[in-house]
């Protein structure tokens, strides 16, 4: 899935969930386009016209614009009235029949990303309780696009060919802290393809398994490359988004598996059957 696809996908689930906290009846948005100052909307929901469908939003212009060029959100009562905006859009907006308009901004690394908007059919304020709601929509997709960002590097810094390291011992840590990030990432993807990609570059990291008598779970698998790394349980639980008594539970039923009494001796144990680099 491409990156932009696949940061629709984001923005579509932000909108459902976007509508169902506040009770907004509409809801749309889209991402900046690829080296461009502008924001295609690629995702309606609660819409009763194709009106605002592929509509290009420059920055600065109307209220999505303003949002972009701003970085922060914006919202009026009355949008064919507003002085606070310019009215570029108005003919698409009076199409959908929306008054009350708020639009804020998805914004990764200081950059703008993209635009949630949500809107009511009538000339009402919006309270905090709805703007709160759209603002953690947008939080939620950021977040989301920093994992797909962070997946995607680490991805292509395991596929980029590598010159004779003059360190083995560095290079071999920096590979072991390369699989314990990706492990940590994958549970977090939504999208499963881009989800078994980054566990197929997990087993790009490691020698691949040496002999069949050993399984060990995915998420045993997470803690031992967390483990291996170098990080303590409480590193590992913030890590992977577990308790910390949940961690030491998947580490001692990788112990029982590998016949092991200790972190240490289960992490070589896991790395002499090829399951950890």
């Amino acid at each position: 899935m491409a990156v932009n696809a696949a940061g629709s996908v984001e923005i579509r689930s932000a909108l459902v969930r976007l509508r169902r906290s506040t009770g907004l009846p509409v809801a749309f948005g889209g991402l900046i386009e690829a080296g461009h100052r502008r924001m295609r909307i690629s995702e309606l929901s609660g819409t009763a016209t194709d009106s605002l469908s592929r509509l290009a939003v420059t920055a600065g212009n109307g209220l999505g614009g303003k949002a972009v060029a701003l970085a922060r959100p914006c919202a009026v009562t009355d949008y064919s009235a507003s002085r606070q905006i310019t009215h570029e859009y108005d003919a698409a907006v009076a199409m959908e029949g929306l008054c009350s308009v708020v639009a804020v901004p998805v914004v990764v690394r200081r950059r703008v990303r993209g635009v949630l908007y949500g809107a009511l059919r009538t000339a009402q304020p919006l309270g905090d309780r709805t703007l709160t709601a759209a603002v953690d929509a947008a939080r939620d997709v950021e977040q989301a696009l920093v994992v797909r960002d962070a997946a995607r590097g680490l991805l292509e810094e395991t596929a980029r060919p590598q010159t004779v390291p003059s360190d083995r011992g560095a290079t071999r840590e920096q590979v072991r802290e390369a699989h314990a990030a990706l492990r940590a990432l994958a549970p977090r993807i939504g999208d499963p393809a881009l989800r078994a990609e980054l566990l197929a570059a997990c087993g790009l990291l490691t020698d691949g398994p040496r002999r069949g008598d050993v399984q060990l779970a995915p998420r045993e698998l997470d803690v031992l490359a967390c483990v291996a790394s170098g990080a303590t349980n409480a590193a590992t639980a913030e890590r992977l988004g577990l308790r910390a008594e949940t961690v030491k539970g998947y580490l001692r039923s990788a112990m029982r598996k590998l016949g092991t009494h200790t972190r240490g001796e289960t992490v070589a144990a896991a790395r002499r059957a090829g399951l950890l680099p």
